[in-house]
């Protein structure tokens, strides 16, 4: 979401103009774009025909197919080392063709429901743009991998999101920028655009874009996947522990470090040209204040023992009833975090209370609550915590307190940090008991991002003009698909054998945040309004600069900032025009033409372990070993120099 300013702003306060069937205005032709802020005026339409058909067998079944396929994928790829997310804006190219090809091929007749007098026609006229975002919402449901297969937790963000859809839906002070990327888009595949003079439409800059990105993408993720990571420093000084970890693209600060490809920019951030400029700026400032500190690896997901190797959970954690076993762990050791674990866990405190405040400050005059549908989610929530035996370790009035908690922080909150004050909470209340720990997570906090998603959809059909009882039908329909299809897939991963080139990152920094909050607890580890601009200070931007560390490198955030920095803000400024344009458009062919490439290359070549020339490039390292080493004094961790 953004905040409204000279330069960016937020959705339409319009009323939808109604247009003939030649698709001409019914009203005043030179009726000007009233949205109160920039960057929607520039991106999205007023326009509107009422008489296209939404909910159509075309869009139920290409849907619901993309809804699926994206699951399966997301899934898949969630395990991996090198984590590859397919957003909807990629089933949103794919599924043009099928559209099309399904208006010219499907009878145009109708027909009758069997057993019923209710006429339908499978192919109502020419696939338009309002049967193109419902397939696109169908598919967004399946962009959220770990949350997608909580399925009650789902269901509880369709409570979060009735609650709040007035605030952050309806109002047009409130905006969603990534949603204005597949707005540019909708409009580059369905309105028609004439040529400027030696310069391009937007699907024309689209296909170019899609296609010398698809081509070139081969090279970092096939031929040479090392230059998504080069560190300078390390060239110079091949020896120094400090100097690597300095250097070092992928598990140091990263200086000196770039990238030679989108994928890296775009991994785990998001693309940076759908970011607006000021919220670029504050990230920046996040990331650059991040402090170094010697003691273990700087920049690592793994929990380590006192010597420096892995944790060894199963000396801490009774494995026959999951709880702490605390003689174990008294002989064992305490746990250590690398230094920007601990700095996203001291930070994401610091967040909800900066966030509270801003929101209080400058919005705290729009903030209230209403209720809907949600007592009934919040009873099947608790069913669930009491079935299985009460194996989750979680009693029904533990899951009221994750469900409160996540409905006051859903408006003035959002998404950051609530994760883990949820496990902090539960630690104290239940301590040593790692299921409780990561179930209460789960409602506490998933629900409140299923929530901020389904807002999103609500937001992207707000824009596009589609009726949100639509959106609704579209969206509950699409979530039990996507969370049947996660399921299977995340059953049939957990089944493959034992070396299996699965690593999944993701789920790792869940189970390692289940050893430090669940098992030993945070008693062993951590200690028994003015001028305008003043408004684009986002402190708990600033703060969750790094967040996103666990799972994104250094060199991920230098590529962002630097591409965010140059089209948000130079850009910008200096070609307003073709930044209006083009951008957006941009963005979605860099990203849809590296996730092509990337499924193309595994399902064709390294699904067969068909990995090209064998040469030290081909590994998706930086090389630098050292930056992994400890600096504390006396620790040895395999070829690591010992300090002291």
């Amino acid at each position: 979401m953004g905040k409204p300013d000279d330069n960016y702003g937020v959705s339409l306060s319009y009323q939808p103009k109604k247009l003939e069937p030649d698709g001409h205005n019914l009203e005043n032709s030179d009726e000007v774009n009233d949205a109160p802020v920039k960057g929607v005026r520039l991106t999205v339409s007023i326009k509107d025909d009422p008489t296209l058909p939404c909910l159509i067998f075309r869009t139920w079944v290409p849907g619901i197919i993309a809804c699926a396929t994206l699951a399966f994928l997301n899934q898949f790829f969630g395990y991996c080392q090198n984590a590859l997310s397919l957003m909807s804006v990629h089933a949103q190219i794919v599924v043009l063709p099928l559209g099309k090809f399904m208006a010219a091929v499907l009878p145009k007749k109708a027909v009758c429901i069997p057993g019923t007098k209710w006429p339908f026609s499978l192919n109502p006229g020419p696939f338009n743009l309002k049967e193109h975002v419902p397939i696109t919402i169908f598919a967004n449901a399946s962009s959220y991998g770990v949350s997608a297969m909580n399925i009650v937790t789902i269901m509880l963000g369709y409570g979060w999101s009735g609650i709040f859809q007035k605030f952050l839906v309806d109002s047009p002070y409130m905006w969603w920028p990534a949603n204005l990327v597949q707005v540019s888009l909708f409009r580059a595949l369905h309105e028609e655009e004439v040529r400027p003079k030696r310069g391009l439409t937007r699907l024309q800059l689209f296909l170019v874009v899609l296609m010398s990105s698809f081509a070139c993408y081969v090279v970092p993720n096939y031929l040479f996947p090392s230059i998504t990571a080069l560190s300078f420093v390390r060239w110079i000084w091949k020896d120094l522990v400090t100097a690597q970890q300095i250097g070092s693209g992928r598990h140091g600060l990263s200086i000196g470090s770039f990238a030679l490809d989108w994928a890296t920019v775009a991994a785990f951030i998001g693309s940076p040209l759908a970011t607006p400029g000021f919220a670029v700026i504050n990230i920046s400032i996040g990331f650059f204040l991040t402090l170094y500190s010697s003691g273990f690896p700087l920049s690592h997901r793994t929990c380590f023992d006192a010597s420096g190797g892995k944790y060894n959970v199963r000396l801490v954690l009774n494995e026959t009833n999951f709880q702490f076993n605390e003689q174990g762990y008294d002989d064992y050791s305490k746990i250590h975090l690398s230094i920007f674990f601990a700095f996203a866990y001291g930070l994401s405190f610091v967040i909800l209370a900066a966030t509270v405040s801003h929101v209080a400050l400058f919005h705290g005059r729009t903030m209230m609550a209403f209720y809907s549908l949600m007592l009934i989610l919040i009873r099947l929530a608790m069913v669930a915590c009491e079935g299985f035996g009460r194996q989750l370790q979680l009693p029904y009035w533990v899951v009221l307190l994750a469900i409160g908690i996540a409905l006051f922080f859903t408006l003035p909150i959002g998404q950051p940090g609530l994760n883990v004050i949820t496990e902090l909470i539960i630690r104290y209340m239940y301590p040593g008991k790692p299921l409780a720990n990561v179930t209460f997570k789960t409602y506490g906090y998933a629900s409140m991002v299923q929530a901020i998603t389904f807002l999103s959809d609500f937001k992207l059909g707000h824009y596009m003009k589609i009726p949100p009882k639509y959106m609704l039908i579209v969206q509950l329909v699409a979530t039990v698909a996507a969370s049947s299809v996660y399921f299977g897939t995340a059953w049939w991963l957990l089944t493959s054998p034992v070396g299996s080139p699965l690593m999944c990152p993701g789920d790792d920094v869940f189970y390692n945040a289940s050893i430090i909050w669940g098992v030993s607890g945070p008693l062993r580890m951590f200690g028994r309004l003015g001028k305008k601009w003043i408004r684009l200070i986002e402190m708990p931007i600033i703060i969750s600069g790094v967040g996103k560390m666990l799972l994104a490198t250094s060199v991920n955030y230098i590529c962002w900032i630097t591409v965010g920095v140059f089209f948000n803000l130079h850009v910008y400024r200096r070609y307003e025009s073709w930044w209006a344009k083009h951008n957006y458009i941009m963005s979605t062919g860099l990203d849809a033409s590296v996730a092509l490439m990337a499924i193309l290359c595994y399902y064709t070549l390294q699904i067969r372990d068909i990995n090209g020339m064998s040469w030290w490039s081909l590994d998706l390292d930086d090389h630098c070993p050292l930056a992994s080493c400890p600096t504390a004094s006396g620790i040895k961790v395999g070829d690591c120099p010992v300090f002291r």
